[in-house]
């Protein structure tokens, strides 16, 4: 064999990048499964956990602040970490028939994954308050979309009172495989760090997330894998607070529809998480939420949908508390392709329009 041959093959050998196998197979002895278990993956999970250079520097004080950016899902949010156990664990128990309640991401996810699973899957949406992105995605999945009048708390009690009567399986997070699907970000996260985050930042609608990050962190931590548990701090939008103003919201209300919620089902688990970790709740207006939307996309190059944005939103408000040195990892839930109109609606570039087709012109406009 001759030396670049031999060149070649070494270079091919080092280039070759293993098939990730999604989450139920990449951690699988963490997980509620067996070899029964038909698993249904769309390669979710190994989403980047991204260093922010630009919000760092706001916050000053030699602190790290990084993203997992978990829009980069293959149906472009954090549900896809749960929906591929709840559905696996649907399928292994011979269900045929799925059901949510959403304000969007849910309702994509369980839709693409049913699909999968060759099952059927019916999505309850309030009417009018689901971003057109997340809405086209379920009815591309195929899942036969019911549109309510009234608001996603309103639609979850019907859809728990159908899951009880009759042979089709809930899979919003009040099913547990949901939230150990979802645990496995917070696994992701100490493996790109090499330890917990001092601090996780994270938006909070139905508080399942926030309660299966703290799930994961536990779990490393206890077998070693980590050295510390991070304080968590949960964010919701102003016009939707129910953890931060100790009540429930009867009419919910802010840009961030994802997290559009004012009876949080995980309610009492959230707060177990805030008690453990002593962390807080606290609220970001739609402005501020706003405001963390135009940096990400603008000085860092990530587009995630609003209510991702709450988490840094939450983070540049309290930036004062912030200790020196300290490592904070924020997610960002969904993609910000799930709501073009927002993006659309809520940007500071240059658009010129309707300039005639003569390169002149185009020179001209440019400034050249």
């Amino acid at each position: 064999m001759s030396l670049i041959q031999t060149i070649k093959n070494k270079f091919k050998e080092k280039t070759i990048h293993k098939k990730w196998p999604g989450l139920i197979n990449a951690y699988r002895d963490w997980l509620p499964i067996s070899d029964k278990t038909p698993v249904i993956t769309l390669q979710e999970g190994s989403t980047p956990l991204i260093y922010l250079k630009s919000i760092s520097e706001k916050i000053g004080k030699e602190v790290e602040v990084y993203v997992k950016y978990d829009g980069l899902n293959p149906t472009g949010s954090f549900k896809d970490r749960g929906m591929t156990m709840a559905i696996s664990k649907a399928k292994e128990e011979k269900c045929e028939a799925i059901i949510c309640a959403s304000t969007g991401n849910t309702s994509a996810s369980a839709a693409a994954y049913a699909t999968k699973a060759n099952m059927r899957a019916f999505v309850l949406i309030p009417d009018g308050y689901v971003a057109q992105g997340k809405l086209a995605q379920a009815l591309v999945y195929g899942a036969e979309v019911i549109a309510i009048k009234g608001n996603f708390d309103k639609a979850l009690n019907i859809v728990q009172e159908i899951s009880d009567k009759y042979p089709v399986t809930l899979v919003n997070s009040v099913n547990p495989y949901r939230l150990q699907g979802q645990k496995t970000a917070a696994f992701e996260v100490i493996e790109a760090l090499g330890d917990s985050p001092d601090i996780l930042c994270i938006p909070v609608g139905n508080a399942g997330n926030i309660s299966a990050y703290w799930m994961g962190f536990k779990e490393y931590f206890q077998a070693k894998k980590s050295s510390k548990l991070p304080k968590m701090m949960g964010f919701q939008a102003s016009g939707s607070a129910p953890l931060v103003l100790n009540k429930i919201i009867k009419e919910p209300n802010t840009i961030a529809t994802a997290i559009r919620i004012g009876n949080p089902v995980n309610k009492e688990k959230a707060l177990n998480v805030q008690k453990e970790s002593n962390g807080k709740f606290k609220d970001v207006t739609d402005q501020e939420i706003i405001n963390a939307y135009k940096i990400l996309g603008k000085e860092e190059g990530i587009f995630c949908e609003p209510a991702s944005a709450a988490s840094v939103a939450g983070l540049l408000k309290m930036k004062d508390e912030i200790p020196k040195k300290t490592k904070v990892v924020c997610v960002l839930t969904g993609n910000g392709l799930k709501d073009p109109d927002c993006a659309i609606t809520n940007n500071d570039a240059v658009f010129h329009q309707e300039l005639e087709p003569d390169i002149s012109e185009v020179i001209k406009t440019m400034g050249l």
